[in-house]
């Protein structure tokens, strides 16, 4: 756990956001590279993990069949501590400062959030939640930016679900609690220019979206709505939808107290693995990210986001994505990787492999009967 201060470096600071790594104890080697290679070549001063870090619910799962290979708290805590190094410990070696907050998917198992931080704080790169759990929902939080003695930048951290373990449901939204802290603390911060990081997007995302034609451009289908829809063109400065993109289910005032407060340059997403955009509405602007995750759906977007922050001009922050190839290259051996590793993929490895599997005892048959030939 660390005291460390983040700082501004030659008037920069950059922020490399992984969203939705998503992985288990026995993780995809493909997110590991796609990370590793990331820390190393984009040099981020932090990286944000923006929820749904672990897989938590099927971290008692076997590693082959249905079945599962553990069972209760002491299983559980084993394997969450075992996923957390396969992302955590990368950065701990690099002493590269990271931080977090959760997603709809990290406390889905027998564990607490506060059990959880406790795993997260066993590494000394680890800045944000040091010495208290946060504000209102567990997660919630702020890390400042200084330069010199002074905070140049903040950094706001929200949680956006909360599980209900006894009921088993999840509850989504930046509850009211946390909506006032949101604004007593931008206050008392001078309205300090910040980024906004949650992994569940705001409610008002759905009025950012409207219904279209199965062929017109940038059409995809809503399952839960059942018609096609779309990003409305004018809210959008790149990107487009790849899937539906629901917000929180449950408004509790956050966007506009974020519109009121007018401090936060950009809301930054996840959850939604495939999507990738920014958009702006209503004068805040709202940026997706994809998802790190190879164990879980995607598409090619997946990979990282960097943001760079201009000490003298926080305004005009630079924004890029990179996607997996264009982070470790598109050799066959990469292309390789990532047809064995990618979720989506699983059908046709299948298909592969049958082929192999037929092609092989074609081979050992043809072989047989050649040596059968010959010896009679």
């Amino acid at each position: 756990m660390s005291e460390k201060k983040l700082e501004f470096k030659n008037g920069k600071f950059k922020i490399l956001q992984v969203s939705d790594p998503q992985d288990m104890h026995y993780v995809r080697h493909s997110l590991i590279k796609m990370l590793n290679r990331a820390y190393d070549d984009l040099k981020p001063d932090l990286v944000v993990f923006t929820g749904d870090n672990v897989l938590s619910n099927h971290l008692l799962d076997a590693r082959f069949g249905s079945g599962q290979s553990g069972e209760g708290w002491f299983d559980t805590r084993d394997r969450m501590k075992k996923s957390l190094k396969h992302i955590l410990q990368p950065l701990e070696d690099r002493r590269i400062p990271f931080a977090m907050h959760f997603g709809n998917h990290d406390d889905m198992c027998c564990m607490t959030k506060e059990e959880i931080i406790e795993l997260y704080r066993e590494y000394s790169c680890f800045v944000g939640l040091c010495d208290t759990y946060g504000y209102g929902d567990i997660g919630t939080h702020n890390i400042l930016v200084y330069s010199g003695d002074m905070p140049k930048f903040n950094i706001w951290m929200m949680d956006t679900s909360r599980q209900n373990k006894a009921e088993d449901r999840c509850y989504e939204g930046v509850t009211t609690a946390a909506v006032e802290w949101y604004k007593e603390t931008s206050n008392k911060l001078g309205k300090l220019p910040s980024f906004m990081f949650q992994h569940i997007p705001m409610s008002e995302i759905d009025d950012c979206i409207e219904e279209c034609g199965k062929k017109d451009e940038g059409a995809v289908y809503d399952y839960e709505k059942e018609k096609y829809v779309r990003l409305k063109a004018d809210k959008i400065n790149s990107g487009k939808l790849f899937e539906a993109t629901p917000g929180c289910k449950t408004n509790y005032g956050h966007f506009d107290a974020v519109k009121q407060q007018g401090d936060t340059l950009a809301v930054i997403y996840g959850h939604h693995h495939m999507n990738k955009f920014d958009i702006t509405h209503e004068g805040v602007r709202m940026i997706q990210t994809p998802a790190a995750s190879f164990r879980c759906y995607g598409n090619s977007n997946r990979g990282v986001s960097l943001f760079e922050i201009d000490e003298a001009n926080p305004n005009e922050f630079t924004y890029q994505h990179y996607t997996y190839y264009e982070i470790v290259g598109k050799t066959p051996l990469n292309q390789l990787s990532y047809f064995i590793d990618a979720d989506e993929l699983e059908k046709p490895r299948r298909a592969a492999g049958a082929a192999l599997t037929f092609a092989a005892a074609g081979a050992v048959t043809a072989a047989i009967i050649k040596v059968i030939r010959r010896k009679y």
